[in-house]
């Protein structure tokens, strides 16, 4: 009789707390989708494409100017 007690209340311990458990999974898997989140996920993703593409072009035309300085300074057409 005790054994069967014992293996119950341990029973009940594990189904309540992985209950619980899949409760805050859930509610925090929910608020992570909420259209509030998701259009602030996307303005800042969309922020941080702007700036790398800023930064690419920026590179680029650095680049660019260096290849042309050269190019002057080999062919001595400056």
């Amino acid at each position: 009789m005790l054994r069967r007690l014992f293996w119950l209340t341990v029973g009940l311990a594990i189904g309540f707390g992985s209950s619980f458990w899949m409760f805050r999974v859930l509610r925090e898997t929910l608020a992570r989708y909420t259209p509030e989140q998701v259009a602030d996920d996307l303005a800042a993703a969309l922020s941080r494409l702007v700036a790398d593409v800023g930064s690419a072009v920026a590179e680029g035309r650095q680049a660019m100017a260096e290849a042309e300085a050269e190019l002057r300074s080999s062919t001595r057409l400056s």
